[in-house]
């Protein structure tokens, strides 16, 4: 199982916290250091079943500058929100588990956390 957190969200914490009460092996992922690329975030969004702009921060100062609120929404503006997400991190919602039994959640809640244990 892998997390993707930024340490300094407290959801994130929370979410750590669970797991470890739990006992449950994973992996921190601090994807604001360590970014996922386009293929990986693709993949991230088909375990999920959403779409990139689902899992976009758009109240992040970045979203602004970049307009995306103004974004299109179909399949041929996909690859530029992914593209968005994977230059500028801090717009990906968090924290995203992936569980190796194949579950993927944002996991913004304890009972989503719980939900991949």
């Amino acid at each position: 199982m892998e997390i993707w957190v930024n340490p300094a969200c407290s959801k994130c914490r929370s979410a750590v916290s669970l797991l470890d009460e739990a006992g449950a092996q994973y992996t921190v992922r601090r994807y604001l250091d360590d970014p996922p690329t386009a293929k990986e975030l693709k993949a991230v969004l088909k375990r999920l079943g959403l779409e990139p702009w689902d899992i976009t921060r758009t109240a992040e100062p970045i979203a602004k500058e970049l307009g995306l609120k103004t974004w299109g929404r179909t399949a041929a503006d996909r690859p530029k929100w992914i593209e968005a997400l994977a230059e500028h991190p801090k717009l990906i919602q968090r924290p995203i588990i992936t569980a190796d039994d194949g579950t993927t959640v944002v996991a913004r809640d304890p009972e989503t956390v719980r939900s991949v244990l």
